[in-house]
């Protein structure tokens, strides 16, 4: 076990792969990355149109490739794609080590297709693809939004050899659909001839976003018992989630798979940046510390953890196993108190899919006007 003052090191002993969710051409020239990897625990690292769209607008480091990409006349959507795949190719080299010596577990940075693209299967497909291609680096981890639409092209990118980060769940029901995807994408992959072993997927399941929209609705709602169950539901969504992947991987279509070198999709808490200033900064983490996992975090609740985190006790205490008829007690009471849980999830995700769209309009915005600077 890490020394006690160590408590990233503790949390990555207990199984828990610590993942940034971040990256910026800036965090990856000046050292900042490459200090996170050394001193933090950081094992990975995962993108969204939002991170990018930041990166972009308040980054200088960018100024010399947008000169270039102006001076041989690019396309915005040609100069977008270079501007980040040079930053996730980057990021790939710089975790190349950690890849090989976690077998190809950890040592993952994640990219995702154009948000546009979430209602269309066979496009999101030719994206995934073409990223994958584009970034050329066996690292890599192409995130496919687990939209209806997007559950069969998981499994269609799977099939081809190339490993995925499915991203925006809200729900189990979903999170089942997206399980069954990745064992459909495996068997898929096995008949086409691919090696199963150099295939991987995690299953980003959000966490704070759950809670932010069941309190708002429990405080619409005013009763007694509505405001007692406020902070209740991300932790029990994220519970009965595992659950689900203990059942799921431990069943015998995914030990046909594993005899042939299929890895387990392993869930990972996305979201978890307390949105709510009355909950613990490090709530999202110190409660679901649980083997097989990865969390990916905003560097301010990195630091959070590293500072002040909760996962206590000399031996590892695991904080998710063994929870699941407490988290279903949870949701009882929720839709007791009149929470209509499939629309939380609906709305979660129209939401999710709608902030990255937006974020992709600001990362094109931005592009566009520094080309059109650079021409000057």
């Amino acid at each position: 076990m890490s020394d006690k003052t160590d408590l990233l090191g503790r949390l990555s002993a207990a199984g828990v792969s610590i993942w940034l969710d971040d990256l910026s051409r800036e965090r990856l020239q000046s050292g900042n990355l490459d200090e996170l990897i050394r001193d933090k625990h950081v094992v990975g690292v995962t993108t969204n149109p939002t991170i990018f769209a930041t990166a972009l607008a308040d980054g200088e480091s960018y100024n010399e490739q947008v000169r270039e990409l102006a001076a041989r006349g690019a396309s915005l959507e040609e100069a977008v794609r270079e501007l980040t795949t040079a930053d996730v190719r980057h990021a790939c080299d710089k975790f190349r080590d950690v890849w090989q010596a976690t077998d190809g577990v950890d040592g993952r940075v994640s990219i995702e297709v154009d948000p546009r693209l979430a209602k269309d299967c066979d496009a999101t497909v030719a994206e995934a693809l073409d990223l994958w291609k584009a970034v050329d680096r066996p690292n890599l981890l192409v995130k496919i939004p687990a939209t209806e639409e997007g559950i069969p092209a998981i499994t269609r990118t799977l099939a081809e050899g190339v490993s995925v980060n499915v991203t925006l769940i809200f729900s189990v029901e979903r999170y089942r659909l997206v399980m069954d995807a990745y064992l459909a994408g495996l068997e898929q992959a096995k008949a086409n001839g691919h090696d199963l072993r150099s295939i991987h997927s995690v299953a980003s399941f959000f966490v704070s976003r759950v809670d932010s929209e069941v309190d708002k609705r429990l405080d619409a709602i005013g009763t007694d018992d509505a405001v007692a169950l406020k902070g209740k539901a991300a932790l029990a969504n994220a519970r009965l989630a595992y659950a689900a992947f203990q059942e799921v991987f431990a069943g015998e279509r995914f030990a046909a798979l594993a005899a042939d070198g299929g890895r387990p999709q392993r869930p990972l808490w996305a979201s978890t940046g307390v949105k709510n200033p009355d909950y613990p900064d490090t709530l999202y983490v110190d409660q679901l510390v649980v083997a097989d996992t990865v969390n990916t975090m905003p560097e301010k609740t990195l630091h959070a953890v590293a500072d002040h985190g909760r996962i206590t006790g000399d031996a590892f205490v695991d904080t998710v196993t063994g929870t699941a008829d407490a988290a279903g007690e949870v949701y009882a009471a929720l839709e007791r108190v009149g929470i209509d849980v499939t629309d939380v999830y609906l709305a979660l995700e129209n939401e999710g899919v709608d902030k990255f769209e937006k974020s992709w309009t600001e990362l094109l915005e931005t592009v566009q006007g520094q080309l059109d600077a650079a021409e000057k």
